[in-house]
């Protein structure tokens, strides 16, 4: 009798939603997490700024048979059940919709990642001269610790529209023949008054300017001369001057390409990780679908680090208007059918969450944390301190997905990000929750988010994309 209450005991116990994914593996599956990390690692290489993600997922949607919607409007197309359509919002962000046999109105089901992240943006007149040294003016994005931005190398990435409204793309620091850029920091020997600075003070936002260039052009009556031998580079190389850069969208990013992390190689440390580990996981699970019930999407979107504000944030119309062009040329469209489908979606907002790091266990909890190697995360609210900001999910809808990554043998854990009082953070998830939607918080754990290179487990990457295709089978 003690034996079998024993067993019933161990049975009520939540041991299943802590299970270590690499326990679980074969060596198929081994191969499997491995190859598609490459994949992974790749993409973050070279997709740095939410204009190259978008550009990314467009060329090999177009390859597996996705068409623009823009073209399927202007040719008076309509839409069936198993068409592929995709929308590119100024080209910062995207949706993607696999049109499914049920009647828009009965619901979507959304996959929603943003695919900026924190960065050093360049001013609008950033280049200037210093004591024969020429540098660029910065104003950090998002939310990071300056001081981890100083001394390590840095490229810069994004496009340069000139007056006639030519685009001109710039890529600096990555190619192996390119050179790089950065920002000083004062030397320890020189270093008694900063150190006594609190850490967030030691490294001021306006100090994070970057040298660019120290050789001066030959003509000695020119004025400012190592800037205008930085202009002249710029000039033979891009054909743009000093004023272009008011229409400039240039970002300062990590150098370098992504990386297998650990003696073990089971982690992949990279720039960028926040979000675009959740956009690279979803885009990837909405390819594998190619007929479905209820329509799917997935959707990229920009300014997630600063708001979600602005005409390629969440807070733009661009969803709800392009839902709008999709069920009408469905033959679906109307005012109360649009509420009805926004109304009757689900959502997973693809977004990661804090791993716990054994360097900093006082502002985690453990029962209440996310751990490396256990799989996707489910954050049932975000927010900070009293989930203030935060959507906080119904338990209808936790334990509906509890049931479709059980099913599918998915390897999930919950997490709630840092202790109560600790801070906390956002998300998109509120934004879609305003439409009455089902929406929960789900994606890969990190540990240095927010850091120039953050990591993450091989395990929990490959587990996202199963996730999210469960997801999209089932939900």
């Amino acid at each position: 009798m003690a034996a079998v209450n024993e067993a019933k005991s161990e049975k009520l116990q939540l041991d299943k939603k802590y299970s270590n994914a690499w326990e679980k593996y074969s060596k198929e599956d081994l191969e499997a997490v491995f190859a598609f990390n490459k994949g992974y690692i790749d993409f973050m290489s070279s997709c740095k700024t939410e204009r190259e993600c978008v550009d990314e997922f467009v060329t090999r949607a177009e390859k597996a048979g996705y068409k623009n919607l823009e073209n399927v409007i202007a040719e008076g197309g309509s839409l069936k059940p198993g068409d592929k359509v995709y929308a590119n919002n100024k080209g910062k962000t995207l949706a993607m919709f696999l049109i499914g046999s049920e009647p828009i109105e009965k619901g979507l089901k959304i996959l929603g990642a943003h695919v900026d992240s924190p960065r050093l943006d360049l001013k609008q007149n950033p280049i200037y001269e210093d004591t024969d040294l020429a540098m660029l003016e910065t104003h950090y994005y998002g939310g990071i610790k300056n001081y981890q931005w100083v001394t390590i190398p840095l490229a810069i990435h994004g496009v340069i529209v000139k007056s006639d409204g030519t685009k001109v793309s710039v890529v600096i620091g990555e190619d192996d023949n390119d050179p790089v850029i950065g920002i000083s920091d004062l030397l320890i020997h020189l270093s008694a008054d900063q150190l006594q600075k609190k850490l967030k003070d030691g490294i001021e936002g306006e100090d994070l300017n970057i040298l660019i260039g120290s050789i001066p052009v030959e003509d000695k009556d020119a004025k400012e001369r190592v800037k205008a031998n930085i202009l002249k580079l710029l000039n033979d190389k891009y054909g743009v001057i000093e004023e272009d850069f008011v229409s400039a969208e240039l970002e300062v990013v990590p150098a370098g390409r992504a990386r297998e992390y650990g003696l073990d190689r089971s982690m992949v440390m990279a720039y960028g990780h926040d979000d675009r580990v959740c956009a690279y996981t979803s885009f990837e699970a909405l390819l594998q679908m190619n007929e479905i019930d209820k329509t799917a999407v997935a959707l990229f979107v920009d300014k997630e680090e600063i708001g979600s504000y602005g005409a390629t944030g969440m807070h733009s119309k661009f969803f709800e208007n392009v839902l709008a062009e999709i069920m009408d040329r469905a033959g679906q469209y109307s005012e109360l059918k649009l509420r009805r489908a926004l109304t009757n979606s689900k959502m997973l907002s693809s977004d990661v969450s804090a791993a716990y790091d054994p360097n900093f266990p006082g502002v985690m909890e453990k029962k209440n944390t996310a751990y490396f190697g256990k799989g996707i995360v489910f954050n049932k609210y975000t927010g900070a301190r009293g989930k203030s900001g935060s959507s906080d999910a119904n338990p209808e809808y936790i334990a509906e997905l509890r049931a479709i990554m059980n099913k599918h043998g998915v390897t999930w854990q919950t997490s709630e990000l840092g202790k109560v009082d600790q801070g906390g953070g956002g998300t998109i998830a509120y934004i879609l929750a305003e439409y009455n939607m089902e929406v929960i918080d789900c994606g890969v754990a990190l540990q240095n988010m927010h850091a120039p290179w953050e990591v993450a487990s091989k395990a929990d990457i490959y587990e996202a994309v199963k996730a999210y295709k469960a997801f999209l089978i089932e939900a």
